[in-house]
């Protein structure tokens, strides 16, 4: 019985406030709308390219770091209030610990060897998703502009004739991408508005075709501010920077149509920036390319805002 004459431990409601906070837990957990094969992904989308698990990899790497970490600091601070309180310890103050150079050492040590870690395998895996030592398959020039998105697709395309590598509007994309372009590629383009929507999803924005299991290069650039490229469930994006030309290439292995988006504040209608990416076949999709140029959508849409005194320099410096 407690002092005030009462049956009621003072424990009990704190044990039914804990209890009552595992409910909403466990509930806040189980609620999302996730199934247990999307747990692993940690709110990341099925990867639909064959780089896009390394991302997921490094992603589902730091997130078991940070859990290590954030039990080891909520197990100290639980620990501390449990077993140091001063209802249990009767003691004002607690024995103060000062100076102890090994304890200074640990949380200094630990969290550079944290870092670094991080840095090895976020270097290591950047490195290799931005490498275009292989020769792509296919090539789409990216133009981004305010409010939508162009594609031009560099390609050999029955019903099409001229030259990407000496084409004027291609003038923005430095000789090092060219270079690898095919011989006398006429090209086809699509050009999308925000109010443009696919087709078969109704999703806004225009449609990027893509072919399975070839290696797609995208060569960014931009015709005012700075844009972001990013298809969702490739797990990757980039900038599209007017005056620097930027570049990767992945390898869609899943077909369907997914969503994308500009992912860089570019003024007042940036949501409306959406844009969809079609996966098929290498045969639909070359197929698409003769439709677009029956449509006459042959040749290329200006690339963007030319290459700035530093990139020009940085072209010489490649050579």
């Amino acid at each position: 019985m407690s002092p005030n004459g009462s049956d009621r431990s003072p424990r009990r409601p704190m044990r039914r406030k804990l209890l009552q906070a595992m409910t909403a837990g466990l509930v806040l957990a189980t609620a999302t709308g996730c199934t247990w094969e999307d747990f692993p992904r940690l709110g990341m989308p099925t990867p639909t390219t064959e780089e896009a698990p390394r991302i997921l990899s490094l992603w589902q790497g730091s997130w078991a770091a940070a859990l290590a970490v954030g039990v080891l600091v909520w197990g100290l601070i639980l620990w501390s209030a449990m077993f140091h309180r001063r209802s249990r310890t009767k003691v004002e103050i607690p024995p103060q610990t000062r100076y102890n150079m090994p304890i200074e050492a640990l949380y200094t040590v630990v969290p550079i060897i944290i870092v670094s870690v991080l840095f090895y395998f976020t270097a290591r895996d950047e490195s290799k998703l931005l490498s275009l030592d292989k020769k792509p398959d296919v090539t789409v020039n990216v133009v981004g502009f305010q409010w939508s998105w162009c594609f031009n697709y560099v390609e050999n395309v029955e019903g099409s004739t001229g030259n990407a590598k000496t084409d004027k509007n291609l003038d923005a994309i430095p000789n090092r991408f060219k270079d690898q372009f095919p011989a006398d590629a006429g090209g086809v383009y699509t050009c999308g508005t925000p109010g443009e929507r696919n087709p078969q999803t109704h999703n806004p924005g225009p449609t990027l075709w893509l072919p399975e299991g070839k290696t797609v290069r995208f060569i960014l650039t931009s015709r005012d501010v700075i844009h972001s490229f990013w298809v969702v469930p490739f797990l990757m994006k980039q900038d599209v920077i007017p005056g620097h030309t930027n570049a990767f290439q992945v390898t869609p292995n899943k077909q369907g149509t997914f969503l994308g988006k500009c992912a860089e504040l570019c003024g007042v209608d940036h949501s409306r920036m959406l844009f969809n990416v079609k996966v098929v076949s290498p045969e639909r999709y070359e197929q698409h390319l003769k439709d677009l140029a029956k449509k006459g959508q042959t040749g290329y849409v200006p690339a963007g805002i030319e290459q700035t005194s530093h990139e020009k320099n940085r072209e010489t410096n490649n050579l």
